[in-house]
C-alpha cells in the first residue's frame, strides 16, 4: 500500500455511523482500499494516529476563496451596504495576480484547519485553479454569472463559465477541479441569463451553485419585481433541480420548502456569515425534517471571517438550539454530516468522498486528541463538535496525498504565500483608492 495510519479512532461518517477505535486503514492509487483492526504488512509511508481522531476531510459548500484580502475590511454592515459600498467597488480592480494570492491563502488556511474540499464561486477561475493545483486540495469551482450592468456584461461572464467548464471538466479522471456553473443570484441575474446557466450546466453535466434568499430585502425585492418569492420564481422560470445547491436560504416559507424538496435541492448553511451581516436565521432543523440535505460553508473572509469548518460546525449546533429554545434541536452527529457527507452529497461527490468508506477517495484528516481542549475523551464526535478548532488538526490528506504532516506543510511555503497575501492586498485596496482599509 501507499499510506497506512494505524491505531486510530475512526470516525466513519458512514449510513452505520461506526466510529472504530484502534483500527487502522489502507491507502493505495490514492482510494482507501481497507479498514480493519489489523493490516498485515507495510506501506511505502506509515502513520501512526495512536490517541488521535481520524475521520473524512471536511467539505465547505459555500466559499468564495481570494476573498482572504478582504479579511477585516469591511465589518458590521449588512449585506447590500457591505457590497455595493464596500465590496463591489473594491473588486471592480481585481486583477489575477491578486486572486491568485488570496486564493493560495484561503488554500493554506484549510489545509491547516481541515478542509479538503470546497465548493467556491470567484472570478479568474484559472487562478483559483491555479492555487488549487499547488496546493493539492480539491475544488469544486464557478465564475460568478451576473448581468446588472447589462446582457453586454452576462454574455462576457457567460464566456468565460464556458471556457472553464471546457478546460477543465473530464479532463483527467482523479482530476481535484471540477467546474460548476455559478450564477450569483436572483437579483444579479436576469430571467434570461438564469436560464443560460441552467442549460449550460445541463449540457456539461455538473451543478450550479446560487445565493438564494440570504435577505428579507432580496425576498421583498423579489415580490416587488415578479411576484414571487425567490424559490418560487426559480421554480416558475424552470431552474431548480437535484444540481442546484443554493447557498444560505434565511428566508423561506412553507411554499418555498416544499418546491425544494420536491426538485431536490441541497442548502449550503453559512451561520456564521447570516450572523454577521444580521441576515437571519436559516431554518435548518426544518429543512433536515423535510428530508432537505444541508450542507455548511463558511462563505467568504470578507464576511466570517475565517475558514475555519470546525468554529462553523460548532456555531451551527449552538445557534439552532438558542434559536429554537430547544437543546436537541440540531444534534452534535448532524452538524458534523452537514460538513463532511451531506455536503459531499450538495457537491454531486458522496460516492467519491465524505466517509471513510473502502472505495472512496483518500480525503482524509487526523486531530489531535492529545491537546488538553480534547481531554477527557468521552465522546470522539462530541469532542470534534463543540471542542475541536481548526488548529487541533496535525494531518491533512486528499486523494492519497499528504498535504500536511504532524502540522507542517508539504505542499506551500507558509511563510512565503502569507507574504505575498499581504503584498497583494496592499496592491489591490491602493488601485481602489481605500488603502485606509488596511492597517500598516
Amino acid at each position: 500500500m501507499d499510506i497506512i495510519i494505524r491505531n486510530a479512532i475512526l470516525v466513519t461518517m458512514d449510513d452505520r455511523h461506526r466510529i472504530l477505535k484502534n483500527f487502522s486503514m489502507g491507502i493505495e492509487g490514492g482510494r482507501i482500499v481497507e479498514i480493519s483492526e489489523k493490516i498485515k504488512g507495510e506501506a511505502d509511508f506509515e502513520i501512526s494516529a495512536e490517541g488521535r481522531v481520524v475521520l473524512p476531510g471536511l467539505i465547505n459548500a459555500h466559499t468564495h476563496l481570494a476573498m482572504t484580502l478582504f479579511r477585516g475590511s469591511a465589518d458590521d454592515l449588512p449585506l447590500m451596504e457591505w457590497l455595493t459600498q464596500e465590496i463591489w467597488p473594491v473588486e471592480a480592480h481585481l486583477e489575477a495576480k491578486d486572486v491568485y494570492a488570496g486564493s493560495l491563502l484561503g488554500c493554506l488556511e484549510m489545509i491547516r484547519s481541515g478542509t479538503t474540499t470546497f465548493n467556491d464561486m470567484y472570478y479568474y477561475l484559472d487562478e483559483v485553479a491555479k492555487s488549487v493545483g499547488e496546493a493539492g486540495i480539491r475544488g469544486v469551482l464557478s465564475f460568478p454569472l451576473l448581468d446588472v450592468a447589462g446582457e453586454e456584461q452576462g454574455e462576457k461572464l457567460l464566456g468565460k463559465a464556458k471556457e472553464g467548464l471546457k478546460r477543465y471538466n473530464g479532463i483527467e479522471r482523479d482530476s481535484k477541479i471540477i467546474v460548476f456553473v455559478g450564477p450569483h443570484s436572483p437579483y444579479t441575474c436576469s430571467e434570461r441569463l438564469l436560464i443560460q446557466a441552467k442549460v449550460l450546466a445541463e449540457e456539461h453535466n455538473t451543478g450550479l451553485h446560487i445565493h438564494v434568499s440570504e435577505t428579507m430585502t432580496e425576498v421583498k425585492n423579489s415580490l416587488d419585481t415578479h411576484g414571487l418569492r425567490p424559490f418560487e420564481y426559480l421554480e416558475k422560470i424552470g431552474f431548480l433541480g437535484e444540481n442546484v445547491l443554493a447557498a444560505h436560504g434565511v428566508h423561506v416559507n412553507k411554499a418555498e420548502m416544499d418546491l425544494i424538496k420536491m426538485r431536490g435541492v441541497s442548502i449550503a448553511h453559512s451561520p456564521v456569515s447570516n450572523m454577521k451581516l444580521a441576515s437571519g436565521i436559516a431554518p435548518v432543523p426544518e429543512y433536515i425534517k423535510n428530508g432537505i440535505n444541508v450542507a455548511l460553508g463558511t462563505d467568504g473572509c470578507a464576511s466570517n471571517n475565517n475558514l475555519d469548518m470546525f468554529e462553523e460546525i460548532k456555531i451551527s449546533a449552538l445557534l439552532h438550539k438558542i434559536a429554537s429554545g430547544d437543546p436537541s434541536v440540531l444534534k452534535a452527529y448532524s452538524a458534523l454530516e452537514m460538513a463532511t457527507i451531506n455536503a459531499a452529497r450538495a457537491l454531486g461527490l458522496e460516492k467519491e468522498t465524505g466517509s471513510l468508506e473502502i472505495g472512496k477517495r483518500a480525503d482524509i484528516i487526523i486531530v489531535d486528541f492529545q491537546n488538553p481542549n480534547l481531554k477527557p475523551l468521552s465522546n470522539p464526535v462530541s469532542h470534534l463538535v463543540y471542542s475541536a478548532r481548526g488548529c487541533d488538526v496535525s494531518t491533512t490528506i486528499v486523494n492519497g496525498d499528504v498535504l500536511m504532516l504532524d502540522g507542517e506543510l508539504r505542499t506551500l511555503d507558509e511563510n512565503r504565500v502569507m507574504k505575498f497575501a499581504e503584498e497583494q492586498a496592499g496592491d489591490l485596496f491602493a488601485r481602489a483608492g481605500k488603502e485606509d482599509k488596511l492597517f500598516s
